[in-house]
């Protein structure tokens, strides 16, 4: 046998092969093309039926409903440098406030922890959770951890979240998501956002393949899996459980919510959500209103509906080894663990999209072998196009009717599928974008099948899946413009030069401490007032206005109503010539108070820092009618009776406003009350109609009466009155 036999015999064997890859395509082909025309019917008849008799919900509809406690949960493994700018970033810019981020950590990872640590210090609502065991455990363990850290926060500050949201370190978080979520809860049990990869230049054909196949699937694939089954698989971030669900998920695994055997715990959970009856949604809700902040791309091509929906968007691997890591695992997850722990039902529309997931590992090795076979096909047409009088060798495979027929119904799939792929990635990537995902599927067909690869090798070698680590990528996240984080109080006033270092030092040792730093170094005459309050307002990056909180006019008290200036801690001061109205802060407001003040008040708003105690005083004095809150008159006497001077007067009503303390913060002061139980107690106060809120702490269980005495009794040492600092100053002088 010669090397021509031998040549021959590989193109009858390469014809047979081509014929086999080529049936199994056009089966598969024919699946893909159903469910495109199941989008584009289902697409069309919503747009002629229910769109015309419902109009599509407006962002601002999200606003209607009261905001619901929500719970973050956030599973963190090796994440240094990464989870800080994440949880920083949602803690900031999230339009939301009845919120908590748990992050669940490793006792073998300081680093992370170190992160997550500095984010807490800034951040009451944010929570570290460290595992009980050393990682890499499995994601699924690290979630049951956070669940269990969320149960006794639950009980520690007297609440019930309505929503459990699963998020990835590397998230970055559209600002109306959780608004969202709290529309749709708690008449939905699973609810997922579209995931949309961040694109990087454009020759990063492995990160970028990313984005192409979650374009196609979270705008048509899961949205027709939905309309069919009523199942919705879970992204792993970006998905919402109800309280509901998360309470039957604890029942059914005996206290353990998450499949610590999975690999896949997001998907698993899906199929044991809808076996139980519970209602599941993918939701693709664009915010087409410019005053609402999204995460669009900006190219040309992009839709305005489509390319402006809620999402999730994230980097993915940008390395090929990383690339089909990932990809293993969640072929490990979804096909070879699916196997043993999801079974055929007695659901037909169920048992379709199993098996469309399961056929995965057949697709990507077909695909694969595809490729190769378009490759030697190739060869040989180009040697027939350039070797003179040389033999037609596709003749051998064109003279079979099977063939030619195959390939014909291919080559209509496979451009369905290439112009699918391109109008979906336009949609929300742009037309360049959409251009280029034609030359990564080939490259998507490679990774996937050295993944399959992997896995295989993986589940061979292992034996027992359920053994398999957390195999993890590493994360990078994206480049966003973050706020510097505040400068110490002290480190602000050393700066201006309003105290030494050596007082400031005395200062931060001899301070009791039940009181704050800038109140006692004004009582102690070290700073005035009004440095202090100039102090916090740099610090804060924000106006400082000098007001006297007794002399308002009315007219612009009326404007803000008793339980917005007591939840949120403002008092307005007047009208400015635009019209906008002027509210007083001893602190910075964060954007999203300052958003929700606004939507509440229904006109513009600013706010600057006051001197310290203005406001506190001023919201006493006009909301709850206390004419002691007004020092003024009891100075006017003194003065009057020659007791003191107006200087020493102007002194003591100066140490008066810095040391009015809330009684929150004493409580918080005297480790008595946990800063984010508080956050959550006010959220709830501010719903019921009760005037005090220490009795409002008292009677709801978040302190005892014995230690809300204790926070009294410190406010009340903190907080001299006028007399009492009066004959202070006589008798020192």
């Amino acid at each position: 046998m010669n090397l021509f036999d031998i040549f021959i015999i590989y193109l009858y064997g390469l014809k047979y092969v081509l014929v086999a890859v080529m049936a199994i395509i056009a089966v598969f082909s024919v699946d893909d093309l159903f469910i495109d025309l199941v989008y584009w019917w289902r697409r069309i008849y919503r747009s002629l039926t229910v769109y015309k008799q419902n109009s599509r919900t407006a962002a601002n509809e999200l606003f209607s409903r009261d905001e619901q406690p929500l719970a973050v949960m956030v599973p963190a493994w090796q994440e240094h440098g990464v989870i800080g700018k994440m949880a920083e970033l949602a803690a900031s810019r999230l339009d939301y406030e009845n919120y908590q981020i748990f992050i669940g950590t490793y006792p073998n990872d300081p680093q992370t922890q170190q992160d997550v640590d500095e984010v807490c210090s800034m951040y009451p609502h944010v929570h570290k959770v460290v595992c009980a065991r050393p990682g890499p455990t499995s994601k699924a363990d690290c979630l049951n951890n956070i669940v269990a850290s969320i149960i006794q926060f639950e009980k520690k500050a007297k609440v019930e979240f309505s929503g459990y949201i699963l998020h990835d370190s590397e998230d970055m978080i559209s600002a109306l998501e959780l608004r969202l979520f709290n529309y749709l809860l708690p008449q939905k049990d699973l609810i997922q956002l579209p995931v949309y990869p961040y694109i990087h230049q454009w020759h990063y054909f492995t990160q970028n393949h990313y984005a192409d196949e979650f374009a196609e699937m979270h705008s048509k694939d899961v949205v027709v899996r939905e309309a069919l089954a009523g199942q919705v698989p879970s992204a792993g971030v970006g998905t919402c459980f109800s309280r509901q669900a998360v309470l039957r998920l604890l029942v059914e695994g005996d206290g353990v919510a998450f499949d610590i055997r999975s690999l896949t715990e997001d998907y698993d959970i899906g199929f044991r959500l809808r076996q139980w009856g519970m209602s599941e949604i993918f939701v693709r809700f664009p915010v087409v209103d410019l005053n609402h902040e999204t995460l669009r791309e900006k190219a040309r091509g992009v839709s305005q509906s489509e390319g402006n929906v809620i999402c999730v968007r994230e980097f993915f691997p940008d390395t090929y080894s990383a690339a089909v890591r990932q990809k293993c695992r969640w072929i490990i997850g979804i096909v070879f663990q699916g196997f043993s722990t999801h079974k055929w039902t007695d659901d037909l529309a169920v048992n379709y999209f199993l098996w469309r997931d399961r056929r995965g590992l057949f697709n990507n090795a077909i695909g694969f072998i595809a490729v190769l076979l378009l490759i030697q096909l190739a060869g040989l047409q180009l040697y027939h196009l350039f070797v003179p009088d040389s033999y037609s060798f596709m003749e051998l495979f064109l003279d079979s009717k099977v063939v030619v027929i195959l390939a014909v119904m291919n080559t209509f799939f496979f451009f369905n599928r290439v112009l699918h792929r391109f109008y979906f990635v336009s949609q929300y990537y742009g037309y360049f974008q959409g251009f280029l995902s034609f030359f990564r599927i080939f490259w998507g067909a490679v990774i996937n099948f050295f993944a399959n690869i992997r896995a295989i090798k993986q589940a061979l070698n292992v034996g027992n899946l359920n053994r398999l680590d957390w195999d993890k990528t590493t994360h990078e996240f994206p480049f966003v413009e973050v706020a510097a984080r505040k400068m110490p109080l002290g480190m602000v006033l050393l700066k201006d030069r309003a105290i030494s270092e050596l007082a400031l030092e005395q200062a931060i040792l001899t301070k009791p401490d039940y009181q704050l730093l800038g109140g006692y170094l004004v009582q102690c005459g070290l700073i005035s007032n009004e440095v202090m309050s100039r102090a916090v307002a740099r610090q804060s990056r924000a106006e400082f206005i000098d007001c006297n909180p007794f002399k308002i006019d009315e007219s612009v008290l009326r404007l803000v109503p008793k339980d917005l200036a007591v939840k949120y801690s403002v008092l307005p001061l007047f009208v400015d010539e635009n019209k906008v109205l002027v509210l007083g802060r001893e602190q910075a407001l964060s954007p999203v108070a300052l958003a929700s003040v606004q939507r509440w008040l229904k006109r513009p708003v600013r706010w600057g820092i006051t001197r310290t105690g203005a406001v506190t005083l001023g919201i006493r004095y006009w909301y709850f009618d206390d004419p002691s809150a007004n020092p003024d008159a009891e100075l006017a006497e003194a003065v009057a009776n020659r007791h003191i001077s107006e200087a020493v007067a102007e002194k003591i009503k100066d140490k008066f406003f810095a040391t009015r303390c809330q009684l929150g913060a004493c409580l918080v002061s005297a480790n008595l009350l946990d800063t984010a139980v508080l956050n959550q107690a006010i959220l709830a106060f501010a719903k019921v109609k009760e005037i005090n809120i220490g009795k409002f702490l008292v009677s709801s269980g978040y302190l005892t009466q014995e230690d809300l005495e204790k926070g009294v009794s410190l406010q009340q040492k903190q907080q001299l009155s006028i007399s009492e600092l009066i004959n202070r100053e006589l008798n020192q002088s």
